[in-house]
């Protein structure tokens, strides 16, 4: 699907530290530059997505392409969430409590949340994928 990676001049970093990960940078990703970092942003971002997507080779060999997939897929999800929790009330009034249906708007409420971060998570490393570095901070 994808041609085979070619041996490229990797782009000189915009400024920054290589090592670093900024706040907000998922814990299961090793921070940019550190060894097999890129392998380790490849795992994460194939466990965000659908489970289909490790059947293309190109998405495991070209990891800024799966960081893309990733975010628009995060991104799908959020829309659904927040069009289920505007949509939740009216659909179950007829046919669940109100406890219940109360109950469903806080799991959609706190899926909300848990997405927005993952989202951040997301676009940090796509952000890192493509060359950007973070600098410390005191």
């Amino acid at each position: 699907m994808f041609p085979s990676p070619q041996p490229r001049k990797r782009p000189t970093p915009p400024l920054g530290h290589a090592g670093v990960a900024p706040p907000g940078w998922p814990r299961q990703v090793r921070p940019p530059d550190a060894p097999d970092w890129e392998v380790t942003a490849a795992s994460w971002l194939l466990d965000l997505c659908p489970p289909d997507y490790r059947r293309f080779s190109g998405l495991r060999r070209h990891v800024v392409v799966l960081a893309r997939f990733a975010v628009l897929h995060v991104e799908a999800q959020q829309l659904a969430t927040r069009r289920g929790l505007s949509e939740i009330r009216g659909d179950l009034k007829d046919v669940a409590e109100q406890a219940v249906v109360e109950a469903a708007v806080q799991t959609f409420r706190l899926e909300d949340a848990r997405l927005l971060g993952v989202r951040r998570e997301v676009g940090l490393v796509e952000d890192a994928l493509r060359g950007r570095r973070y600098r410390v901070r005191m």
